[in-house]
C-alpha cells in the first residue's frame, strides 16, 4: 500500500518506530497521542512536550531517551499530513501501512479528525505570518518584437508584490505568461477559499 504523502520525507526507521507503538497498552498509547496532539496544537511548547514525555517514561518505567526519539519520528506523520491536507481515513491507511495495528490507527485517526481543522488553521496562520502580502501592482503586456517568431504576440503579466518580512518590506517581481497567470489566479482563489473556510 502506498503512503498518501511522499515517502522520501520519512526516514527508513519510521516504519519500525510505528511498529514499536504496538507494544504500548491502549491506555499508554492514548496518553502518548494526547501528549502529541497537545504539542501539535501548541508548537511553541517544545520544552513542555519533552517534559511530559520524560514524566510519562518515568511513570511507565521506560527510558526517556528512546521514547523521545520515537515520538520525534511519530511527529513526522501529522506534520506531513497537515501539508497534504489528509483526511482521517487517509491517516488511518498510512498508519496501517507503517505497521500500526488497527485499534491504535483508528484512535490516532479519530484524534486527527477532531483536531485537523485547528492544525490547518495554525499552519495557515504560521505561513501567513512568514510573508504577509501588503500590496500588489500588475501590468499586462504583449510581446511585439522578438528574435523568436513564435513568441511574438504572446501576452504576459508583470507583478510587483510588496511583502512584509518581520518589520521590513520587500518588493518581489514576477513575470508570468497568460497560462501561468491563470494557474496563479486559480491557486490564489483556492488559498482564499481555504482561509475563508478556517475563519
Amino acid at each position: 500500500m502506498k503512503l498518501h504523502f511522499n515517502r522520501d520525507v520519512l526516514p527508513d526507521s519510521v516504519s519500525s518506530d510505528f511498529s514499536k507503538l504496538n507494544k504500548f497498552s491502549e491506555q499508554q498509547f492514548q496518553r502518548l497521542i494526547e501528549i502529541l496532539f497537545q504539542f501539535l496544537l501548541e508548537p511553541k511548547e517544545a520544552e513542555r512536550f519533552m517534559q511530559q514525555l520524560s514524566e510519562f517514561a518515568a511513570e511507565q518505567g521506560l527510558s526517556a531517551g528512546p521514547l523521545k526519539s520515537l515520538m520525534k519520528s511519530v511527529l513526522l506523520l501529522p506534520q506531513g499530513a497537515v501539508k497534504k491536507n489528509l483526511t482521517s481515513e487517509q491517516i488511518r491507511d498510512d498508519l496501517l501501512t507503517l505497521g500500526l495495528n488497527q485499534d491504535k490507527a483508528a484512535h490516532f485517526s479519530q484524534q486527527w479528525g477532531e483536531n485537523c481543522g485547528s492544525l490547518s488553521r495554525l499552519a495557515v496562520g504560521q505561513t501567513l505570518m512568514v510573508n504577509q502580502l501588503v500590496d500588489l501592482e500588475w501590468k499586462f503586456g504583449v510581446t511585439v518584437g522578438t528574435s523568436e517568431v513564435q513568441k511574438a504576440g504572446n501576452i504576459f503579466l508583470q507583478l510587483k508584490l510588496v511583502v512584509r518580512r518581520g518589520s521590513s518590506t520587500e518588493n518581489v517581481y514576477m513575470e508570468l505568461t497568460l497560462p501561468q497567470f491563470y494557474n496563479f489566479l486559480h491557486e490564489m482563489e483556492r488559498a482564499k477559499a481555504s482561509m475563508e473556510c478556517f475563519s
